[in-house]
């Protein structure tokens, strides 16, 4: 039996491995001349840049998809709680980062986020001590959330309203649908506090005034297991996942973009690549964006459920511009930085409101800057620091003109960097530059309107109604990634891809849903 999965996005490979692992002939479709999807890499120079996603948690997902071998796809096991990972130490090497992040206000000071309780408490005793007793009853609300909403839904396929209503008297008693920043105000007085623990949602693409609250749960995720670095980038990490993928007999083929899949009464028959190749398949998997997929890969009359007015009234998250840049080291920008860097703006909500509702470039920024040379120096030549810095910014619906303002926009971000003291002589160390803009993640990562995440997290686009991960239309059809069940980020994606691996063997009649095991 033949599975093609369409992209090599984590989500897709990890799919790919587990289907390869119940003995499914899988074959893996990339458009682009590299694999990974969002998680690429750039190098140039004797520079290594991460494309996309570097934070990763819940490492014991990844222990789970390495241990996975011929005959053992591992759908069903909780989230295992191992000593060690073993297995992922075969295929690449995780290391933990303390501080997770350090988030710096433009005052000056900064708060240094991590998993130590006491920590966080002295933490804030030194920029907010009147939020100390408030942060203690955040942490047992959102300790809540996270039993609920993570460790007991956190593999549970929404395919009917029917699963959200029995899951929403909890969510309503746990205060995890009011929106997220209004969750976070109920504990915190102060601003700062308020930015620190609402910020982590943008991190998969949701704007802290809106996502439900549920997301709060992403607190004890990284307090529970962590946050690592894949040494050699993500890059390395994607790399394991195919070595992993090859091990169980499947098979990847790069620049091969999908043009159409195929259907014929209802039910999947392949894909026809973009040079008029027809690939036959039993199964086909789509780690394509939600809209793409849909719009433009299925024939209009192939679809019913996923109308042009249901996908042109699907809510977008926000898209990134993101300046990749090599410059000579000084010896000293670990004395005020730290890998993972937060740099907030002077505005809060009124930044967010421009990026996601008025979808507007907003006159200032607040940026992500990943500075890994700090933690693994072989990302750069001797003596240099590779580093990018990732700004939030509208997607392509807002009209916006990045072939004119990219450039620029890079002088602004590179600037403010030097400027604000945190790489202070920058642009006369510079030695690299490179960026990418919305129209990256629309033309080269096949996104509509270039938004960086999917179907922006919103409550109504949430479990149930979000995109689901088995097809309505198409027989044979479903769906892995950002765009799916659960949703964006790289713990989400791996979720997603042992969620549609899940379905496909339930439809295949290949296990039964063991009784209990998810609601």
């Amino acid at each position: 039996m033949r599975a093609i999965v369409i992209g090599s996005g984590i989500g897709g490979l990890s799919a790919a491995i587990r289907l390869a692992a119940m003995g499914l002939d899988v074959l893996v479709l990339e458009k682009l001349p590299d694999p990974g999807g969002r998680a690429r890499v750039h190098r140039a120079e004797g520079f290594t840049f991460d494309m996309g996603p570097t934070v990763i948690t819940v490492p014991s997902l990844l222990e789970d998809l390495f241990a996975t071998g011929p005959g053992e796809p591992r759908l069903y096991p909780d989230f295992p709680d191992w000593e060690g990972l073993p297995y992922t130490e075969r295929y690449v090497k995780l290391v933990p980062l303390d501080p997770f992040y350090r988030i710096h206000f433009p005052d000056g000071t900064h708060f240094d986020y991590k998993d130590d309780r006491d920590h966080l408490l002295s933490e804030i005793r030194r920029l907010a001590p009147e939020d100390e007793a408030g942060y203690l009853r955040f942490e047992e609300a959102a300790r809540r959330i996270f039993q609920r909403g993570f460790l007991e839904l956190g593999f549970t396929h929404f395919g009917s309203l029917l699963d959200l209503l029995r899951a929403a008297p909890d969510l309503l008693r746990l205060d995890a649908v009011r929106p997220l920043f209004s969750f976070v105000k109920k504990y915190f007085q102060n601003p700062k506090m308020r930015r620190v623990f609402s910020f982590e949602s943008l991190l998969i693409g949701g704007n802290p005034l809106s996502v439900p609250a549920i997301y709060a749960m992403i607190h004890f995720v990284e307090r529970n297991w962590g946050v690592h670095f894949a040494l050699g980038g993500t890059g390395a990490l994607v790399q394991g996942l195919i070595r992993k993928l090859g091990e169980l007999g499947g098979e990847i083929r790069l620049r091969t973009p999908v043009r159409r899949i195929l259907v014929r009464g209802g039910r999947v028959q392949g894909v026809v690549s973009e040079d008029g190749e027809v690939l036959k398949a039993d199964l086909v998997v789509s780690n394509a964006d939600y809209l793409h997929t849909y719009a433009e890969l299925l024939a209009p009359e192939d679809r019913f459920w996923h109308s042009d007015l249901r996908l042109k009234r699907t809510r977008l998250s926000m898209s990134l511009f993101v300046a990749y840049f090599g410059f000579r080291a000084e010896g000293d920008e670990g004395k005020r930085l730290r890998h993972h860097n937060v740099l907030l703006s002077e505005r809060y909500e009124e930044l967010l409101k421009d990026i996601f509702q008025r979808k507007v470039l907003p006159p200032d920024m607040a940026h992500y800057l990943h500075l890994p040379t700090l933690t693994d120096p072989s990302l750069a030549p001797p003596g240099h620091h590779a580093a990018y810095t990732l700004v939030p910014v509208p997607h392509n619906g807002s009209g916006l003109d990045w072939k004119e303002l990219g450039p620029e926009y890079l002088e602004r971000a590179l600037g403010y960097l030097e400027e604000a003291g945190y790489l202070p002589g920058l642009r006369e160390r510079l030695v690299y530059t490179h960026f990418i803009t919305p129209d990256y993640f629309q033309w080269t990562l096949n996104s509509h309107l270039g938004n960086a995440f999917g179907p922006e997290p919103v409550l109504w686009q949430t479990a149930s109604l979000r995109p689901h991960n088995r097809s309505e239309d198409v027989k044979g059809l479903y769906l892995v990634g950002a765009s799916y069940q659960p949703g964006a980020g790289l713990p989400s994606v791996m979720m997603s891809g042992k969620m549609t691996a899940r379905l496909i063997a339930e439809d295949l009649g290949f296990f039964k849903k063991p009784k209990g095991a998810f609601t």
